[in-house]
């Protein structure tokens, strides 16, 4: 069980959640939560014991030096954090960690558990799909919020996604189910241009953040790092024509009705198509950009 004592008393706290895995492409959620972490100073709270939730041979524990000389294991698990942002009376407690390997429900409830504890007001849950959206453009970020006067207020555009869900979605459901008021923000990544990082959308997701907490988020270098990045994927697509054109088709589909986020079996299908025109040579890799 998680241990609960010494928690601290917060200021109307707000929660932000990302989990590493099926909810994460290109870790740019996780990459929000952390970069909030590092801006903020944030202080470690408490963790979950790893030991209901994962596999340790899919999400093994790893050595660390500590001190120079003694070793020590590290586990897999999700942490809590807590920060206090200048500028506002309220507090930010930071959730990041790995997709739980089982017990899925017994999860949601320790983690609404210690929200519950801290006195938490509302979850907000980052995630990131890859899609068949433009580089080129604001990435689109779709959502849901357990309020409808806050999906208003956030103008979030309703996913049409029907499908396998992850932990992000099955811990929005548990929210709603125990009255958390919780809201959830997807970005949508570029399925060619997946490999992490991506902090085009990491800063998307960002700036949702500013929404939420009404309140402004340093973003140190991440404006000039999604530059870069747009840059590299530019790059890439100026010296494949395939590529090029395929970008230049899903910018003229931008405007179109809705945001569908691909599933498995669609983004295998873009692949195999984009494998084909170049006569089954290899695509955009990791080391291509």
């Amino acid at each position: 069980m998680t241990e609960f004592d010494g928690l601290p008393v917060l200021r109307s706290p707000v929660a932000i959640a990302a989990f590493e895995g099926w909810n994460d492409a290109a870790d740019a959620s996780t990459a929000a939560v952390e970069h909030l972490e590092q801006v903020w100073q944030a202080r470690p709270v408490t963790e979950l014991d790893p030991e209901d939730f994962y596999d340790f041979q899919v999400s093994r524990p790893t050595i660390a030096m500590s001190d120079g000389e003694t070793r020590r294991v590290e586990w897999p698990t999700t942490r809590f954090t807590v920060a206090s942002p200048a500028g506002t009376e309220r507090d930010v407690v930071l959730i990041r960690g790995i997709e739980p390997s089982m017990r899925w429900r017994t999860f949601c409830e320790q983690v609404l558990e210690i929200c519950h504890s801290l006195e938490v007001e509302r979850v907000v849950l980052l995630g990131a799909l890859l899609a068949d959206v433009p580089y080129t453009r604001p990435l689109p970020i779709s959502g849901s919020a357990s309020d409808k006067g806050a999906a208003q207020r956030f103008q979030l555009t309703p996913t049409r996604y029907d499908g396998p869900t992850g932990i992000v979605g099955v811990l929005h459901d548990a929210c709603s189910r125990a009255e958390v008021d919780a809201v959830s923000f997807w970005v949508h990544v570029p399925h060619y241009a997946n490999n992490p990082p991506c902090p085009k959308a990491t800063l998307a997701l960002l700036h949702r953040v500013e929404e939420v907490l009404d309140l402004p988020v340093p973003m140190a270098d991440l404006a000039e790092e999604a530059a870069e990045w747009e840059q590299r994927v530019r790059g890439a697509a100026e010296q494949d024509a395939e590529l090029g054109e395929y970008v230049r088709e899903l910018e003229e589909r931008v405007g179109d009705a809705g945001i569908t986020p691909l599933t498995g079996d669609e983004i295998a299908q873009e692949f195999e198509k984009y494998l084909r025109r170049r006569g089954g040579s290899a695509g955009p890799t990791a080391g291509s950009w």
